[in-house]
C-alpha cells in the first residue's frame, strides 16, 4: 500500500498574474537547494482518513495559520515518483506570510554524532508566479500546476 498524502495549493491573483503558495523543506538535507525541491503545505494520512481534513491541518501545522476559508478545488490525486500519492486541493486567498512559522522535526545532525536537532519542516514560504513555481516545486508536484490552471479555466 503506497504511503498517503494530502496537501493545499493557496492561489492568488496580483494586477493579473496568479501566484501559489509554496514551501521550502527545513533540515539539513534542502539547506542548499532551491530548484525542484519546494512543495506545497502537506502531510501523510492513514487510508480511510478525510483528505480534505488532513490538508487542512497540515497547511495549519506548517505555516502556522489557520487554512483559508474559500472556494475549494479538488486537484485529484498525484502519484510521486517515490510512489506516494498526494491528493491536492486549492483555494483562493490572499495571506499575509508575516508571522508564519512551522511544526519542528528533530533528527540526529550531524549523522552518527549523537546530538539530536530540531529543524523546522518548512523553513521559508514564498509566494510565487506559475513560471517560477515550475522551477522551484519538486517535479513530482509540478502537474498540479497545470491542474490549478485548468480548474480555474474551467470556472
Amino acid at each position: 500500500m503506497p504511503k498517503l498524502s494530502a496537501g493545499l495549493l493557496l492561489f492568488r491573483d496580483v494586477d493579473g498574474a496568479l501566484e501559489v503558495l509554496i514551501g521550502h523543506p527545513g533540515g539539513p538535507f534542502w539547506a542548499r537547494k532551491d530548484e525542484a525541491a519546494w512543495s506545497i503545505p502537506k502531510g501523510e494520512h492513514e487510508q480511510g482518513d478525510d483528505p480534505w481534513a488532513v490538508a487542512q491541518r497540515e497547511f495549519e501545522e506548517e505555516v502556522g495559520k489557520p487554512a483559508p476559508q474559500g472556494v475549494r478545488l479538488d486537484l485529484g490525486e498525484l502519484r510521486q515518483p517515490s510512489g506516494k500519492i498526494i491528493t491536492a486541493f486549492a483555494v483562493g486567498a490572499d495571506l499575509d506570510l508575516d508571522g508564519t512559522h512551522s511544526n519542528t522535526f528533530t533528527l540526529e545532525w550531524p549523522r552518527g554524532s549523537g546530538k539530536f536537532v530540531e529543524f523546522p519542516e518548512i523553513d521559508r514560504l514564498a509566494w510565487c508566479d506559475i513560471a517560477t513555481a515550475r522551477t522551484k516545486l519538486l517535479k513530482g508536484q509540478r502537474p498540479l500546476l497545470d491542474r490549478l490552471l485548468g480548474a480555474l479555466a474551467a470556472r
